[in-house]
């Protein structure tokens, strides 16, 4: 169950990051309702998963997946611009994140 609630976190934090581009600097009300409200959901799900995972493995999973992901977003969504550098930092990331939860 950790892991719904892990995956759901990030997803819920994607989201969020989403409309807080959309809300071009906090000047925009919907969008702004929607990073608050999808934070808040992101939020809760790294509270139920801490329950079975320690923080600092939760948290690390959290902030590098959401890395990843959104360099990803970044790339096929956005159109922003890829590098060997960019590709080989990615890489780095889902090392570091397998190593954190299979060799704990």
């Amino acid at each position: 169950m950790k892991w719904v609630y892990l995956s759901c976190g990030i997803l819920f934090e994607i989201i969020a990051l989403a409309f807080m581009k959309k809300s071009e600097g906090f000047t925009k009300l919907v969008p702004i309702l929607y990073v608050l409200f999808f934070y808040s959901l992101a939020l809760g799900s790294l509270v139920l998963v801490t329950r079975k995972m320690d923080l600092y493995i939760a948290y690390a999973i959290w902030a590098s997946a959401g890395i990843f992901i959104m360099t990803l977003v970044g790339i096929f969504w956005l159109h922003e611009p890829v590098s060997v550098i960019k590709v080989v930092s990615m890489f780095f990331i889902l090392l570091g994140v397998i190593g954190l939860e299979f060799f704990d």
